[in-house]
């Protein structure tokens, strides 16, 4: 059962599995979260943790030994316990158990809170090392907008303006979904993407060395939908060609490089959370 929550102008659905988005509609009844249907991808909004992206070979090393982990972690399809329910924001928790112990051999807490206020859903994520040494640790926000956005005639026209300009080369996924060595130049001009679904042939667009932390995305005829993710550095940008959906994936982590051998603490854009302390991580979407 999802868990609702609203403010005076938006309305959010949350499920305990895997404490994920599932519907974000206006007072008009539109919503614009993907639904998930399954021929394309069955997912709306997944978090990630406590990797983003796939580990090269499908696993990590700490301490001498080998762990096993699939793409983007476990949190995803974890079920989390119900912590708060408010009108307006709900709190859900994931703790280290003897199942994530196989996995992921860190004491840690994970808590979810989405809260609306006006036309703003903030997603936080608070990540705490309950152990005694320092914990890598990565996290990522996936959600699924739609695309063309309500409103829109078609997925034509469509766009994301940073809020600087991003000159920099950015990065593709090999076969593997690991990193590519080889950096690709960049589709945005000045601050501004136009989209157009032959972008992601290749898959996701991965920004690496990042100066914005927040973006719009915008239709013709339609509100724009502001995203902020401050203290994220990483984004990827993902779709499937022929699907109506474009995921803004703000990132703390990504894939292993191609080659990549060290241990899971080495890992680039991994964050080191030290012992008894937490991290939290934000994203926001504004409507308007």
């Amino acid at each position: 059962m999802a868990l609702r929550i609203a403010s005076d102008d938006l309305t959010a659905e949350i499920s305990a599995d895997g404490a994920e988005l599932q519907r974000l509609t206006d007072l008009a009844g539109r919503d614009y979260l993907w639904d998930g249907d399954p021929h394309w991808w069955a997912g709306r909004a997944p978090i990630l943790f406590p990797i983003v992206g796939t580990l090269a070979g499908g696993h990590y090393r700490w301490k001498g030994q080998d762990y096993q982990m699939a793409r983007h972690g476990f949190a995803r399809r974890s079920m989390f316990e119900l912590v708060e329910h408010g009108p307006d924001a709900v709190t859900l928790r994931l703790e280290a158990d003897m199942a994530t112990r196989t996995v992921w051999p860190f004491a840690f807490s994970l808590e979810m809170t989405y809260r609306l206020h006006a036309a703003t859903l903030t997603m936080s994520a608070l990540v705490a090392n309950h152990g005694d040494e320092p914990m890598p640790a990565s996290f990522g926000f996936h959600p699924a907008l739609r695309w063309p956005l309500p409103g829109a005639p078609s997925k034509a026209g469509h766009s994301i303006r940073f809020d600087q300009e991003e000159p920099a080369a950015i990065r593709s996924l090999d076969g593997e979904g690991l990193i590519d060595a080889v950096p690709r130049e960049t589709p945005v001009e000045g601050d501004r993407l136009a989209l157009d679904d032959r972008l992601f042939a290749q898959d996701a667009l991965i920004f690496d060395r990042l100066k914005s932390r927040s973006l719009v995305y915008e239709g013709p005829g339609t509100a724009r939908m502001i995203v902020d993710f401050p203290g994220m550095p990483h984004l990827g940008l993902w779709m499937k060609p022929g699907a109506d959906f474009l995921c803004i994936e703000p990132w703390h982590g990504h894939s292993d490089p191609v080659n990549f051998d060290g241990t899971i603490d080495e890992k680039p854009g991994v964050a080191l959370i030290a012992p008894r302390e937490s991290r939290s991580f934000t994203m926001a979407i504004t409507i308007g």
